[in-house]
């Protein structure tokens, strides 16, 4: 077994409406690229890479990198829905730490259609029918929607009605991320929004509005992950170390509730593995990346990584505990509700600004002595990775 793994490079291309990108490849290839450069290395020092992504034919993920170089190296295709990202990166790691790679590449792309999200596949069971049906058994009345609006939708309605929170948290939210937003160059949307014009923004589902969902964007992001020993071979410094990282998928307390529904009890159970392998808790986390696909999800989430107590995310909002000079800065790049939520590029862009803002590298949005930062990447279905990175000593 090999140490703790490290986070060499990092890079991302800024996301774009669908219609408004670059080709994947075009995507990918600039994110690597990038990533290679920060790192201080050649594509000849990469020994196996991960590719992931969710909408494309197999092999997707060759045709990518092979824009950047043909070694032979392996290439590995990764499909995990909205956390693909941060899979790739948990194998990358997982590589690393066993001893049998040095220096391995993660990288995500996503060339999206406009509107919500749908299934290509109609033709046979779909992925996510178990927990239609089971959210159908419990909320009969719910109105029609797309999927992944109709979960988060109830599951924020559900938050609402069991802790009695006022519903303008969710508008909240938007206007913390958004404040933050205003300062990333990477960010789609940098207009600062107050909460009455989210609350007025057209309504999509009950308790949601269209300002508290993410758009549908296209991109790309990479990240190089390597062993002590090639760090310290090849000379480079300034590697952020991940000290921490868990994936889970779903257990039968999924079928609970419609917040367990929406991967909270996912996240709760990586939370808590998380934790005990970084051997720190969240009170030592400094900044925080988490999947704010809906605004309702990032509110329930907070409860999840322990940055807060059950039920009381909305004293946690009110109080600024989410943003700079409270407990945390939460989303400091503006979450994918400013970036944008390309598929499979996501939990690299969240790894990539991390690493920006444990290096002092973030410019405006820079978190003052940033040492330990959380990452949170959510995929229904399921599965959820979270990952606790340190700053190189």
């Amino acid at each position: 077994m090999s140490g703790k793994a490290k986070v060499l490079g990092v890079s991302m291309v800024k996301f774009a409406k669908p219609g408004k990108h670059e080709p994947y490849e075009v995507m990918a290839a600039k994110a690597v690229k990038g990533a290679l450069e920060d790192a201080g290395i050649d594509y000849d020092d990469v020994q196996q890479a991960y590719a992931s992504y969710v909408y494309g034919d197999s092999t997707c993920g060759q045709t990518a990198l092979y824009q950047v170089g043909m070694t032979g190296i392996p290439i590995i295709n990764v499909n995990n829905n909205c956390s693909s990202g941060s899979t790739a990166l948990y194998m990358a790691r997982q590589a690393v730490e066993s001893g049998d790679m040095d220096c391995v590449l993660a990288f995500g792309f996503e060339e999206m259609k406009p509107g919500a999200l749908g299934s290509v596949w109609d033709d046979r069971t779909p992925p996510m029918g178990w927990a239609m049906q089971r959210l159908a058994e419990m909320e009969p009345d719910l109105p029609d929607a797309p999927l992944a609006l109709k979960m988060f939708g109830a599951g924020g309605k559900a938050y609402l009605e069991k802790y009695g929170a006022n519903p303008d948290i969710f508008a909240k939210v938007a206007v913390k991320s958004r404040s933050h937003a205003v300062n990333n160059p990477y960010s789609l949307f940098d207009k600062p929004l107050t909460v009455e014009e989210v609350l007025n923004a057209p309504v999509l589902f009950p308790t949601l509005t269209r300002l508290m969902a993410c758009p549908p964007t296209c991109g790309a992001a990479a990240v190089v992950v390597c062993s002590e020993t090639f760090a310290k071979k090849h000379g480079l410094a300034n590697a952020v170390e991940i000290i921490g990282q868990a994936m889970t998928t779903d257990t039968a307390v999924s079928f609970d509730h419609p917040i367990a529904l929406i991967g909270a009890e996912m996240t709760q159970r990586a939370a808590l593995q998380m934790y005990e392998k970084a051997g720190i808790g969240p009170e030592d986390v400094d900044v925080v990346e988490l999947h704010d696909c809906f605004t309702p999800n990032e509110v329930i989430t907070y409860e999840g990584l322990g940055l807060c107590r059950e039920g009381e995310a909305e004293k946690f909002i009110n109080d600024g505990d989410n943003s700079y000079g409270g407990k945390y800065v939460v989303n400091p790049s503006g979450g994918l509700m400013s970036k944008g939520h390309p598929l499979g590029a996501t939990g690299l862009a969240q790894c990539t600004e991390l690493v920006w803002q444990l290096r002092g590298q973030a410019n405006q949005r820079q978190v003052e002595g940033a040492t330990i930062a959380l990452q949170h990447n959510l995929g229904l279905g399921g599965a959820c990775i979270t990952t606790m990175y340190r700053r190189g000593l």
